[in-house]
């Protein structure tokens, strides 16, 4: 007798939020932390290096470059490695990833070394926000998902004043020649400690019952139900057992995410993510240089630019308020209005107090969205046995438009001017929002399980989940 993967779904469903939850939002947390430590150095370490000699324009674009193909190869990989090995094991294999990369950058001879790491550490980067994010999906009580799945997000996105804090302190302590390598040094241990750490995690019980593992999808529910138990002192409703014979294992291949059913759903998660990689790569990057532009001096852009980018945090908490309580296709198509709405807004302001106000409204809404599209929504879209394919493909096309974004950027800079930057942006989240309103599909309040067929035919679901359907599934 094996039990069923939607049963093992139901039985967590049913989990109030716990200690054991909050264990591991913060083990998962911890390395989003630090791959997005890892991430935002690299523009204080290049700035070092540019000054000390190492490094001039040529060798800081391929750095970046580098940077963002490595981002690109780990998305994907991560999507393959842990639909097949699991979630806990690519999890790990990332962290030892960019935590030796990072070690062995430290002791860089030269850029063209550097340059080669950071490529491989990018590999980790990339792989760790499509596992972190899509793991702890599966961990979650469907009511409250998209709260603590924001949570992570908001965890995950203090990262940024976490670097330049620590930047603050450790550059100017080992001096322009050592200092760099002390940032990568402490990214790469703090990578090792993370890793040591999570080796108590367990694996994803609904994958390991994808897999036909389900004695050990069991056990691990089983000890989380203890252990809760013993925590809250109550015992938890129980959960109708759906027993059946042992079946033969599902497989579902990569080929699946570009056929019906999941072919609209590819082309729904691919979208949120381009819309959110431009908005985010270009608002973020670009605002210091278009004050620049407008005539505002080098230090006051800096400190205008900071208070805007306060929204950031603000926004992601905002998110974990909100995300809830709304039904979640009709959310992320308000976001992506609202930040075509006040991008256009911001980009007429010429006083510096209006600037900061509707740039600070700007980032806040762009962030909910940035929220709302990476760490809930596409890693929800998908049949567990493909979750990671999915979300990491559609993670890849993401960043992959970021790579481009640039050029676009600068080509509307020199011929049209900084506004046009802002009307195309504008123009991208309305057509995003088009499709998120037309060919979404609502995931809130659903179970893994659930979300898997919902909007499905029963032919479709016969022809995706061979012999999954049956009485026990949820209606279609």
């Amino acid at each position: 007798m094996v039990i069923k993967n939607y049963e093992i779904g139901a039985r967590l469903d049913r989990l109030p939020v716990s200690k054991w939850h909050r264990k591991l939002l913060w083990l998962i947390g911890l390395g989003l932390i630090i791959d997005g430590f890892d991430n935002y150095i690299g523009g204080v370490i290049l700035a070092q290096l540019t000054k000390i000699g190492w490094s001039n324009d040529y060798y800081n674009a391929a750095f970046s470059s580098a940077t963002l193909a490595g981002l690109f190869v780990g998305s994907l990989l991560a999507g393959f490695l842990g639909d097949k090995f699991g979630r806990k094991t690519t999890y790990q294999i990332n962290l030892l990833i960019f935590g030796i990369g990072s070690i062995i950058a430290a002791f860089s001879v030269n850029m063209a070394m550097l340059i080669g790491m950071r490529a491989i550490i990018g590999v980790g980067l990339g792989a760790e926000i499509v596992v972190g994010f899509s793991t702890f999906t599966e961990f979650l009580p469907s009511k409250t998902r998209g709260k603590w799945v924001s949570m992570l997000s908001l965890i995950g996105n203090s990262a940024p004043p976490v670097a330049t804090l620590i930047g603050l302190i450790v550059i100017p302590a080992f001096g322009p020649t050592y200092g760099w390598r002390a940032m990568f040094l402490i990214a790469g241990i703090a990578a090792f400690v993370v890793w040591f750490l999570r080796k108590a995690m367990p694996e994803s019980p609904r994958w390991l019952a994808t897999k036909g593992r389900t004695d050990e999808a069991h056990k691990i529910v089983t000890d989380v139900e203890h252990e809760i138990e013993a925590e809250m002192r109550f015992s938890l409703p129980p959960v109708d057992d759906v027993y059946q014979e042992e079946e033969e294992q599902v497989k579902i291949p990569f080929s699946t995410l570009f056929k019906k059913p999941l072919l609209l759903r590819t082309i729904v998660g691919i979208s949120v993510l381009i819309g959110m990689n431009i908005s985010l790569y270009t608002i973020t990057t670009w605002i210091p240089t278009l004050f620049v532009k407008r005539g505002i001096s080098v230090t006051t852009s800096i400190f205008m630019t900071t208070l805007i980018l306060f929204g950031a945090p603000v926004g992601v908490f905002i998110a974990t308020k909100v995300i809830d309580k709304f039904p979640r296709k009709w959310f992320g198509t308000i976001m992506l209005v609202l930040v075509a709405i006040f991008s256009v807004i911001y980009a007429i302001q010429t006083n510096p107090i209006t600037i900061v106000i509707f740039g600070f409204a700007l980032i806040s809404f762009l962030y909910i969205y940035v929220c709302f599209a990476s760490a809930v929504y596409v890693p929800e879209l998908w049949p567990t046995e493909i979750r990671l394919r999915g979300a990491g493909f559609c993670t890849a096309i993401g960043r992959g438009f970021a790579i481009l974004t640039p050029y676009g950027v600068a080509f509307l800079l020199s011929k049209f001017g900084e506004i046009s930057v802002f009307l195309t942006i504008a123009v991208i989240m309305l057509v995003v929002a088009v499709i998120l309103a037309s060919l979404g599909i609502e995931t809130r309040n659903k179970s893994a399980e659930e979300i898997a067929y919902d909007a499905l035919s029963k032919k479709d679901a016969k022809e995706l989940f061979a012999n999954k359907v049956n009485a026990n599934t949820p209606e279609i």
